[in-house]
């Protein structure tokens, strides 16, 4: 037995020694994998990731043998360097879109230098540690080893075959189909890095990406069907009427796009006063959906927009604002259209960012105003440029003027209005205004000793920043309705105001919003009672937004807490200001139907649980009994919404297939 050990002992270390260049090149490469999802997206490392890798290594590796040793050298080097910058591209784009780089996404890339500032708020040190890999290959090889020859003997390339061909093997075996489908459809970018790795994920997102461009018609067939099966039964179901239907109808609409601002603002004080005094004067006077998530993808605000115009889902290849402009889709402004309204679009930032100028126009808007609309200063110092662009205060100002023309001008009018200020990276302090993030405490010690305390826990950091900034847009939010209102344009007018996205705020800062302990100047244990968890899928659910009906002629004071999303929002205005809408994947929210949330990403959301499509497993919110066939009916039913909106999307399914959509309703 020892005789055995000590022989293969013998075999592995002359391997090792015959093919330092071959195994320092896997081996780096292997630890690029692993530390990009430890810094991504963290624990667990799921095995089967890290065998992923290492069969894509080993296949790249094996490749280097069909050159001579200084070029194989050169072989290793150049793909270790071009691993390396696509990890530090990854890990950068990660902490804003929770997502990985795709072919796809180069149309978007001009969209980055309007936005610097955020990036460079992002930018860490570690983000660059991979370049230390080439690094360490080439000194490892240069320096320690001093370009020894790698033995190439075919016993060895024999071994890293078949090891190869097992890897294959075992992965194409433990294939489920959740796991075809991610890869088919790569909605998911994490579970797949997660299950995958990065190598594969780049390689499926490449030949997913050009089988599009190879055949035009590629999987037409297939979305054509899925589309015409989930439209007739839709269609089939008659239309209920509710206390909401023709509620509306007759108003004029203004719908004011929030940029970045959070449910949880809603209510919260600092020292006594409302971080958003108004925002939640709105709320408490109107219907308040206090359960409304958005459903982006990297479009981020574009795919707000074109999610809450449409009822539709965003792509999960690229942006449909920028990749697919060109296609068909029903939009509330082409609805508002045919009942005779004034439609328009207000922004202070350019026309052609996110492509709105063409896209608004696609939606059905007969106007958009952006920043040649309006007077904006030059001078980044000047008081009305706040952030990214003109002030919220400045643009509303201005826009009250435009919106009197067009009152005065026209019997109804449906316009969406996007704000700017309080757009990340929440740096603008000096122009937020005096709200003071700094806690004041008054407590009793263990002795009994009456003392206080001013906390400065929220100075200078990210959510005291942007508790700052988002009292600064909620100012301008209500010198807008007494605008509105001093100039007669609140008459017969509804106001619908949701939150566009999330503002990105990490974990760590609603930990120190929610855990600051005054006491011991520190943040609470895990195991006081007091303390606030964002584990078990918590910090997920706090990224619902405000979404708010609102009228100066009635006081609704109504809490919907329903769960909801943006492709709720056209059906449930369909039914509210009686128009039929056709197309939309959401479902009235005063309708009888169950409410489910379905995301971008596969996560689904219902009154009774939140299901992770990454770790497939759910959370329950109540003591209802909840089985394994109702778990799998949802993630049915998010596939079925995702497949039907990624057919619209891509092959332009409203043109081609309007009208062929029969009675036929396949379950």
């Amino acid at each position: 037995m020892k005789k055995s050990i000590k022989k293969y002992m013998f075999v592995i270390k002359k391997y090792i020694n015959d093919n330092i260049l071959f195994l320092s090149y896997v081996f780096i490469c292997l630890l690029l994998g692993l530390f990009l999802r430890i810094f991504t997206i963290g624990f667990p490392i799921y095995f089967k990731s890290i065998i992923g890798d290492l069969l894509i290594l080993l296949l790249t590796a094996l490749l280097g043998y069909l050159f001579k040793s200084k070029t194989r050298f050169n072989y290793y080097l150049i793909l270790l360097t071009l691993f390396s910058i696509i990890s530090v591209g990854n890990t950068i784009y990660y902490v804003f879109y929770q997502s990985f780089l795709s072919i796809d996404l180069l149309a978007t890339a001009s969209m980055v230098s309007d936005v610097r500032a955020a990036a460079f708020d992002k930018i860490n040190i570690f983000q660059f540690l991979y370049i230390l890999a080439p690094v360490l290959f080439f000194y490892i090889n240069k320096y320690i080893i001093k370009n020894k020859e790698d033995s190439i003997k075919k016993s060895y390339i024999l071994g890293e075959v078949v090891l190869a061909i097992i890897l294959t093997l075992s992965l194409i075996l433990s294939l489920n189909k959740y796991d075809i489908n991610s890869l088919i459809n790569q909605r998911n970018r994490e579970y797949i890095v997660s299950k995958y790795g990065i190598y594969i994920y780049h390689i499926n997102d490449f030949i997913r990406s050009i089988k599009p461009r190879i055949n035009t018609n590629y999987g037409y067939d297939e979305a054509s069907l899925k589309f015409k099966e989930y439209y007739a039964c839709k269609w089939q179901n008659k239309k209920e009427e509710n206390e909401y239907t023709n509620y509306f109808k007759g108003k004029n609409l203004l719908i004011i796009h929030a940029e970045s601002i959070q449910d949880f603002l809603i209510d919260l004080k600092i020292n006594g006063k409302y971080v958003t005094p108004n925002l939640n004067s709105l709320a408490h006077k109107g219907m308040y959906f206090n359960k409304f998530y958005p459903q982006i993808s990297i479009g981020t605000s574009s795919d707000s927009e074109f999610t809450l115009t449409t009822g539709l889902m965003p792509s999960s290849s690229g942006t449909v604002f920028v990749n697919y402009y060109d296609r068909k889709y029903y939009a509330l402004p082409e609805y508002f259209n045919k009942l005779g309204y004034y439609t328009f679009s207000a922004h202070g930032n350019y026309a052609d960012y996110w492509n709105r100028k063409t896209m608004h126009e696609n939606l059905g808007y007969k106007k958009f105003y952006a920043k040649d609309s309006f007077v904006v200063p030059e001078n980044e110092n000047d008081k009305d440029f706040v952030g990214l662009g003109l002030s919220d205060k400045s643009f509303f100002k201005q826009l009250s003027d435009i919106l009197v023309s067009i009152k005065e001008n026209n019997e109804h009018f449906f316009g969406t209005i996007i704000t700017l200020s309080n757009h990340s990276p929440f740096n603008d302090i000096t122009k937020y205004g005096e709200f003071d993030v700094n806690m004041k405490y008054n407590y009793t010690d263990e002795d009994g000793n009456k003392k206080s305390r001013v906390a400065t826990y929220l100075e200078n950091t990210e959510m005291g920043n942007y508790i700052k900034s988002a009292h600064y847009a909620d100012e301008a939010l209500g010198e807008f309705i007494n605008l509105l209102d001093k100039k007669g344009i609140l008459e017969n007018t509804i106001i619908m105001l949701y939150g566009d996205h999330e503002a990105k705020l990490s974990k760590r800062e609603f930990v120190r919003l929610y855990n600051y302990d005054p006491i011991t100047d520190s943040i609470k244990s895990v195991d006081d009672p007091t303390y606030v968890s964002l584990e078990n899928y918590n910090y997920d659910l706090l990224k619902n937004t405000p979404f708010i009906i609102w009228s100066k002629d009635k006081e609704y004071n109504k809490v919907i807490s329903s769960p909801m999303g943006m492709y709720d929002v056209l059906p449930t205005l369909a039914n509210m200001f009686g128009f039929e809408e056709k197309y939309s994947l959401g479902n009235d929210i005063f309708s009888s139907n169950e409410k489910i949330v379905v995301f971008p990403n596969g996560n689904v959301l219902t009154d009774k649980v939140y299901y992770n499509y990454l770790k497939d497993e759910y959370v329950v919110f109540s003591n209802t009994l909840i089985t394994s066939d109702y778990i799998d009916k949802i993630k049915e039913y998010s596939n079925r919404i995702l497949d039907v909106s990624s057919g619209i999307v891509v092959h332009n399914l409203i043109l081609n297939e309007e009208g062929k959509v029969k009675g036929n309703c396949k379950k």
